[in-house]
């Protein structure tokens, strides 16, 4: 399997080379449900469709319940962006975009939304459900590794109207993954027209962890399983789809 986030290429934040989508080879010792064959990205208008293609049945591999929010496992699959944070609501230059679809049994950080339709909207954790996070470099989460970026007591930040009220650069916004066999895709909305086309963007699929002290950094990337790009160079493009 891939270690962890090597941030060198990802932060340096130069736009990517020619292509548009992502190809990558199937790979041995990865859950098939997280091995990346291809990924794209397109936009139309302030829609902007993500979507990535697995080995096997996406969505089918969810974490084992941790009884807790502390130490509590997160499985993703990531598109990490140069698009500015800014785009989403977030502050200007904060740190990397990126869109998710998430898994993660022990806690909900969806409150707005009820995705299992039982009525109550404080149990859906499980449930893969997307987020806008905002992503940073902390070498507390492991040699070049990458943390979901955590909002300090009394920080004054501009976060979406529809954050859910975490410490972290996280955003709920209830855009529905749409997972139908290898395939899982999510439409998003950045903040205008003619903002997200030209982006680069890669695919990850990651397991992230909260920390067991329930204290910064909060939420940390602790495997990257694959990446589509192999080397997480953000050489897809967002392409305008007319």
């Amino acid at each position: 399997m891939l270690k962890p986030f090597v941030l060198s290429a990802l932060l340096a934040s130069v736009l990517p080379a020619a292509a548009h989508d992502l190809k990558s080879e199937k790979k041995a010792g990865i859950s098939p449900s997280f091995d990346i064959l291809s990924a794209e990205a397109k936009a139309k208008g302030r829609i902007v469709a993500f979507r990535m293609t697995m080995a096997g049945k996406a969505g089918a591999v969810t974490p084992k319940p941790a009884g807790k929010l502390a130490g509590a496992e997160v499985f993703a699959y990531v598109w990490p962006t140069t698009l500015d944070p800014a785009v989403a609501g977030f502050a200007k230059a904060s740190g990397i975009l990126a869109l998710a679809v998430t898994s993660h049994p022990d806690f909900d950080d969806t409150p707005l939304f009820d995705e299992d339709g039982d009525g109550d909207p404080n149990n859906d954790g499980k449930n893969w459900h997307s987020h806008w996070v905002v992503l940073a470099k902390d070498e507390a989460c492991g040699p070049g590794g990458l943390k979901v970026r955590d909002i300090s007591p009394g920080e004054d930040i501009a976060m979406p109207a529809t954050a859910p009220g975490l410490p972290l650069m996280l955003d709920s916004p209830g855009y529905s993954p749409l997972i139908r066999g290898a395939d899982i895709a999510v439409n998003s909305a950045v903040g205008g027209p003619n903002q997200a086309a030209g982006a680069g963007f890669d695919a990850v699929t990651a397991r992230l962890r909260v920390h067991k002290e329930t204290k910064a950094p909060l939420l940390c990337v602790v495997e990257a399983m694959d990446v589509a790009s192999g080397k997480l160079d953000l050489s897809g493009r967002i392409v305008e789809e007319k």
